[in-house]
């Protein structure tokens, strides 16, 4: 897959390519990350991208013409290798919540442009004649688009086939069946007063599925009952799900 990012801090990015999983994956060639400065498409001498907002206030406003040459130029690019354009996308905190039915949504494109605000606002031309998506990861704001991509695109990134070691460890994360992960444990057996539950040590492995489950549906009821509540009008729970429900809120 492939992501072009317009930013103007592309420096940052290298956190995601270079580093972990995602520095792997893109070593390998399983996805491909681009990286536009508008900078580079503005038209005086100063580089500019922003300026003071009309109807006054605090912060400065990106401008829409080096952000949109920015677009046309990464749209250009995917003419000349071939590549049908996938959905432009502002990280913004009106957006739609992100989640991992929406990164696997995302994932059935062949590229993804992913657009980094910065200072108090893109001017709103731009978002109506460019963006097709926005994209917020919560109710809180960031100095930047920049951490917001990066987390998406790593998102993205350990579910394309190959990323991570084991394709299975996708799968069994949070929220890919609807509910939260189950406890993990490794060595030592006993740590100070602590141990390891005994089913997971015996190897009945039926026994240790079930356990995983019980206990996933336990924390997710705990936790996040919101996601017990969804996964059930997405038909996700069976019946044995639902009498250990029943068990456990009485």
């Amino acid at each position: 897959m492939r992501f072009d990012v317009l930013t103007i801090f592309p420096e940052m990015f290298s956190a995601l390519t270079q580093w972990g999983v995602t520095g792997r994956a893109c070593e390998q060639d399983l996805a491909q990350v681009k990286l536009w400065n508008p900078r580079d498409y503005s038209s005086d001498s100063r580089k500019t991208v922003d300026d003071r907002a009309y109807g006054g206030g605090p912060g400065m406003v990106m401008m829409v013409k080096p952000l949109e040459d920015t677009v046309n130029a990464i749209k250009t690019d995917h003419q000349a290798q071939n590549l049908s354009s996938g959905p432009v996308c502002l990280l913004a905190p009106q957006g739609e919540r992100f989640s991992q039915k929406l990164a696997s949504d995302l994932l059935k494109r062949s590229n993804l442009t992913l657009i980094c605000g910065r200072y108090e606002a893109i001017d709103q031309r731009f978002v109506d004649r460019n963006v097709d998506l926005q994209i917020s990861l919560g109710d809180f704001v960031v100095s930047g688009g920049e951490i917001p991509a990066m987390a998406i695109m790593d998102a993205l990134i350990r579910l394309i086939p190959g990323a991570l070691g084991d394709d299975e460890s996708a799968l069994q994360d949070s929220f890919m069946n609807g509910l939260l992960d189950y406890p993990h444990y490794t060595r030592p057996e006993v740590y100070e007063t602590l141990s390891v539950p005994d089913v997971l040590l015996g190897g009945h492995h039926a026994k240790i599925a079930d356990w995983r489950r019980q206990k996933s549906l336990e924390l997710t009821l705990r936790i996040r009952p919101d996601l017990i509540e969804l996964a059930r009008a997405n038909g996700l729970l069976s019946r044995e799900d639902e009498r250990f429900l029943q068990d456990l809120v009485k």
